[in-house]
């Protein structure tokens, strides 16, 4: 099978991450969309992220939620020895499950600072990434300048609608006591 890798902190899901994995699945070509809770994203504040386990529960509800949604939430990460380097996730992956194929789904902003990522070579050599569009972000540029690199890396920018709202916008409302249900997943 072809199975997208989307990781993440989920918090929470909502109909922005609905959105990509239909979009993965319809229109990508991939079969399946592994949903990656991580447990802490290193350039996010550790105080304010719920427990990994909560947020692994919370995704397990609402993709029950959604039947008809090609996706299986992953706490392989959760269950890891830190430092959880995505290549340590993606190889764990193909090590459990070597008759599937692998792919790290990403937004622009990521690609633009990938070269930061441990091991990236090897994410985009082993694996390759798809790259979703984020607002303020030109990720032909971000391509080409990894290209240069390497032309072997495989990197494919997806011609998928641009995603608005975030999980950061949902907290927010949250916080200032607005009904965001329409946005959560």
């Amino acid at each position: 099978m072809n199975i997208a890798v989307y990781s993440g902190s989920f918090n929470p899901l909502h109909k922005g991450h609905e959105a990509i994995i239909r979009f993965l699945t319809e229109n990508a070509g991939f079969d399946l969309v592994y949903l990656v809770v991580t447990p802490q994203n290193p350039f996010k504040d550790r105080h304010t992220l719920p427990l990994g386990q909560d947020r692994y529960n919370a995704a397990l509800a609402a993709i029950a939620r959604h039947p008809d949604l090609k996706v299986k939430a992953q706490d392989i990460e959760l269950r890891m020895l830190p430092p959880q380097y995505t290549i340590y996730t993606l190889d764990a992956l193909k090590a459990r499950e070597p008759e599937n194929d692998f792919t790290l789904v990403i937004g622009a902003d990521n690609l633009a600072c990938f070269q930061g990522w441990r091991f990236h070579e090897r994410i985009l050599l082993d694996y390759g990434v798809v790259v979703f569009p984020r607002k303020g972000y030109h990720r032909g540029h971000a391509k080409a300048r990894l290209l240069k690199e390497n032309p072997a890396y495989r990197i494919e920018l997806l011609k998928a609608p641009l995603v608005t709202i975030s999980s950061t916008e949902i907290r927010r409302g949250l916080a200032e006591g607005q009904d965001v249900s329409k946005w959560l997943m």
